[in-house]
């Protein structure tokens, strides 16, 4: 049977109201799809007794903060910026293990949204978790493939009641409720971003230095692939990102030797989430990323590698 979003908005709007009820919610909003989606199926179940909270955890994408209030705030939703980034590096430093990194950064997110609801008066968190999340973070016969900050990276004690509406859709049925939900394409056609951020694309310890790195990374792969889509030299890929490796390599700056680190491009065509082929991306294209990265990250990045791993063995992001 079809998927039909508008009869799971009808449904969802209802189930939402039913559980609330006459109390009050906050909701996790990322700027990625499945928030937005849920933030806009919580505002219209709830109206002025949802606040939509928006970490800036100091791991989020260039100019992400802003981008966030700029799509939301136009949908009428009630949005609040919190900046935690000193709070979330700190209790991140030194740590490099993966499994570690997500519950750190899951249990952060939980204290920030305690502490925004008290303040609002609410009792329930609504969260955008999707199918993927909970079926990669492991429970009962399945293996824990990564801990999911949104499921695996829940602390055991919450003082909020959980409501996730979209917890059995998948990426593809996601896309279509924020369609029929009149979301604006940019928001509900946008490529995913992992709940934890740049954190997972930091191999080994996080510094403000190495997010500054692969923030700038991210930024010139997300704009150069989108620039080649545009001008018809490719299709766009589901997710691409960059990724920076915990090693450094022998390279030429001037006509000095230099000691840089080296970043992963990774760019992958899928459907739901669940696997993934890596993405055809022309050699010119390549070319430019490699080009520009090492020219703005001249000081740092002296080596640029392409990803062409399929999902499995591996997974999307690294960690």
């Amino acid at each position: 049977m079809a998927f039909d979003p508008q009869k799971f908005i009808s449904e969802s709007i209802v189930q939402i109201r039913a559980t609330v009820g006459d109390k009050r919610a906050i909701i996790a909003v990322s700027g990625g799809v499945d928030s937005s989606v849920a933030a806009a199926l919580a505002s219209r179940a709830l109206g002025k007794n949802v606040l939509c909270v928006f970490v800036d955890t100091g791991l989020m994408r260039k100019g992400e903060a802003e981008n966030v209030r700029a799509a939301l705030e136009p949908l009428g939703v009630n949005l609040k910026v919190v900046d935690a980034s000193r709070e979330f590096l700190g209790a991140l430093k030194n740590t490099s293990e993966p499994e570690k990194k997500r519950k750190i950064i899951g249990e952060k997110f939980i204290r920030v949204f305690e502490s925004e609801a008290k303040r609002f008066g609410a009792s329930f968190l609504v969260q955008g978790t999707i199918a993927p999340d909970w079926i990669e973070s492991g429970a009962g016969l399945r293996d824990t493939i990564k801990s999911h900050h949104n499921v695996g990276g829940l602390p055991k004690k919450m003082k909020m009641r959980l409501v996730e509406p979209l917890r059995e859709l998948y990426k593809d049925e996601v896309r279509k409720v924020g369609q029929a939900l009149g979301l604006p394409q940019e928001i509900y056609s946008r490529q995913p971003f992992p709940g934890p951020g740049l954190a997972v694309r930091i191999m080994g310890k996080i510094t403000p230095k190495k997010v500054e790195i692969v923030r700038e990374a991210c930024a010139i792969v997300e704009e150069e692939i989108e620039l080649a889509a545009k001008e018809g030299k490719m299709e766009r890929p589901w997710q691409y990102f960059a990724v920076l490796l915990p090693i450094k390599s022998v390279g030429v700056l001037g006509d000095a030797r230099a000691y840089g680190y080296a970043i992963a491009v990774r760019a992958v065509d899928s459907i739901d989430g669940m696997t993934a082929k890596a993405s055809r991306i022309a050699p010119e294209v390549l070319e430019k990323i490699a080009d520009r990265i090492t020219r703005k990250l001249k000081e740092d990045v002296n080596r640029v590698v392409y990803d062409i791993t399929s999902k499995p063995p591996a997974t999307i992001e690294w960690e």
